[in-house]
């Protein structure tokens, strides 16, 4: 029997009510939550240093206390280590003692509002070049520093690319699984400049911006460009194609002095796990190679 006339009305305000509330969901109660999220503190613990590393403080410009691992290098040129969002130092102990191994030093701090640093947290880094400025003020004060390299993971490879124009004395810098931080380093894609294509993420980032009352830093592609004397190692994994699509947008802008790696079927910075002595002799030939950074 059909339903009578008053009867499929309700049903259809029904159908229509679920459908608005659907979109609502996808499109501004989920990407504010993210938003809010990525201000969350996150303090992901941290074990003793790896042998060879000492504990040590650093002190932002802003005041804010960063804790990191620092050992010496026995080639002159010591690497800033940052690790990815919501993680800690703790997850780059293997990078460490790969680049530890060459003759290189490394400081590996944890990011502010991370593992067991100070501040509010930003998975986002839009501080990160404050962090990066400490990082590199204590380098400066060290016997045996002569040259400052930099290598992060994911959101610790896009805050050393944003702090490359200012702080030069960074020469040589890998940046593994690097995307994007901000609404107008998302439009450096051509296919996701269409609003219905970045709308989620713009409003994750706008959420970001009110919750935190921090604005987004200089764009990657800006502060890489304007790094006219620094070079770059960018990898990407394969089975990534944003990630890729980036890599290789950085690259074609920024010109020879990028490298980029596509680590085949590698996901998310897992080109060191897939890859392990490839990605060794990838990374510490860069450094070798770049005047200033590992001569």
């Amino acid at each position: 029997m059909t339903p009578p006339l008053s009867g499929r009305r309700h049903m259809l305000r029904r159908v229509v009510l679920l459908v608005l509330i659907a979109v609502l969901a996808v499109y501004l109660v989920l990407p504010m939550a993210l938003g809010i999220f990525a201000v969350l503190p996150t303090r992901e613990p941290v074990g003793a240093p790896p042998d060879g590393f000492g504990e040590i403080t650093l002190t932002t410009g802003d005041g804010v206390a960063l804790k990191a691992w620092y050992a010496p290098p026995d080639n002159g040129a010591a690497i800033i280590l940052l690790h990815g969002a919501g993680s800690s130092r703790e997850a780059v102990r293997s990078y460490a003692a790969m680049l530890v191994r060459h003759g290189y030093g490394v400081l590996a701090p944890d990011l502010r509002g991370h593992g067991g640093s100070d501040g509010a947290t930003n998975r986002f880094g839009w501080q990160g070049t404050c962090d990066v400025g400490a990082a590199v003020t204590f380098l400066e004060a060290q016997d045996g520093v002569e040259t400052i390299g930099g290598m992060g993971l994911s959101l610790g490879g896009e805050v050393l690319l944003g702090a490359a124009s200012a702080y030069p004395q960074v020469t040589a810098i890998v940046a593994d699984g690097a995307t994007q931080r901000s609404p107008e380093e998302l439009s450096a894609l051509e296919s996701e400049r269409p609003l219905y294509r970045s709308f989620v993420t713009r409003v994750m980032y706008t959420t970001v911006q009110a919750v935190s009352g921090i604005k987004p830093p200089k764009p990657l592609l800006d502060s890489m460009f304007e790094a006219d004397s620094t070079e770059f190692l960018l990898i990407a994994g394969g089975a990534v194609p944003r990630e890729v699509a980036f890599g290789e947008v950085f690259a074609e802008t920024v010109g020879e002095r990028v490298r980029l790696w596509v680590a085949p079927d590698a996901g998310h910075t897992g080109a060191f796990g897939r890859y392990p002595e490839e990605y060794e002799q990838r990374v510490i030939a860069f450094f070798d190679a770049t005047p200033g950074a590992g001569e």
